[in-house]
Parts: structure tokens; sequence; C-alpha cells
């Protein structure tokens, strides 16, 4: 019998580590098939919660926030996109031109959590394609919309979830949650809620961790 295990993706959709870390990790699912058998949640984290309207330009955001330089950031980008590669992952090559508030993105990512797990996956990685493929801004709500559409779900009650505002009290209340519980930087998976992995690690790690924990 395959070895039940829960499993929160603690991440924001602006996060290329995020992407990477969940091609990962489903590559690691993969290999696992047969011995364990997840339960995926995604639960939500901004990386910017006071990005204004409009977002910022990527340069500029990441020179201000970390302190590094251009060529800097290119060599980064060009690292994170080999390795989303490797995982049959796409990021645009030319990279991203802004970075967006994502909490609407969160909204729509609790609502689909509510009609199921795998639809809720579905709607994350079509996030994650929107903005780190086709380089989408991510507080458009027809871009949302989009997504929404793309991963299967009625694009009007979409829609009515978006003009809404709806869930956003559950969203802020499950993001105190995992900063006050330490999650300072994401991804962060959490194992059966008590076992953390951090970072968009390689497949392997995650295939050695899930194994040792659906053992024990």
């Amino acid at each position: 019998m395959p070895a039940d295990l829960k499993i929160d993706f603690v991440s924001d959709i602006s996060c290329p580590w995020c992407a990477i870390g969940l091609a990962s990790l489903e590559q690691a699912l993969q290999r696992l098939a047969g011995e364990v058998r997840a339960e995926l949640h995604f639960q939500p984290f901004e990386l910017n919660p006071a990005m204004a309207p409009g977002g910022e330009d990527i340069t500029e955001h990441l020179t201000r926030k970390y302190g590094s330089t251009p060529a800097q950031q290119a060599a980064s980008r060009e690292a994170i996109r080999q390795r989303g590669a490797q995982l049959g992952f796409e990021f645009r090559k030319e990279g991203r031109d802004r970075i967006y508030n994502t909490f609407d993105a969160h909204r729509l990512l609790h609502w689909a959590g509510l009609e199921g797990a795998d639809r809720q996956r579905a709607l994350k990685k079509a996030l994650f394609a929107a903005y780190f493929t086709h380089g989408r801004n991510m507080e458009d709500h027809e871009v949302l919309l989009q997504a929404a559409t793309d991963a299967g779900f009625d694009a009007l009650r979409a829609r009515e979830v978006l003009a809404s505002g709806a869930w956003a009290d559950e969203v802020r209340r499950q993001e105190r949650f995992y900063t006050e519980h330490g999650i300072q930087a994401v991804p962060a998976v959490v194992i059966n809620d008590r076992h953390l992995i951090q970072g968009g690690q390689p497949p392997e790690v995650f295939e050695q961790a899930l194994r040792q924990l659906a053992a024990a």
C-alpha cells in the first residue's frame, strides 16, 4: 500500500525557484508512484505584498531589493532558465520585464483549491506559465481569467471570484499562518504539517526525503 503524505507547497507566482521546485517535486512524485500517494495543496506567500498597481521594472526591483547588478541578474536568469529546461519548464529567454502584485492570483488559487487538489495544481501551473513563459501581467484579471480557463475552470465563475474580492481574508489568514511559523522564503514544502524542505531542490532531494518520510 502506498503511504499517504500531505504536502503543503508554500510559494508565490512571481518566484522562479517556486516554478522549479514544483517541477522537481512533480518529477519526484512520478518516480515514487506506487510508494507514495500525495495530497498536494498550494499555500499563499507574497514576495512583494506592498507592490503598487502596475508593478515595477524587474531590473530596478532586484537592484533595489538585493543590490544585484544587471549583469548578475542576467547570469542568474540564464541559470534558472537552464534549470527549468532540464525539468521541462520554459522560462522566457529574454527575461521578465516587470514584477507584479500577486494577491488576486492567490485568491483565485484558494478558490481553485476548494474545487479539488488536482484542479488547483492545474491552475498553479497555468499561472506559472502565464508569467514566466509568456511574460503576462499577473495583476491583470483578464490574464488570470485566461489561466483559469486554460486550467479547465468555468470562465464566468472565475470572473465572479476575481471581481468580488472573494477569499481575501482566507488568503491573508494563511499567509500569516506560515510567516508566523517561520516561513520567510519560498518555496517551502511542508510534509504532514511537520517536516520542511526549503528551496527549489533537485528531484533527487525530494525523492529521498519523501521516501524516508513514507517509510517512517
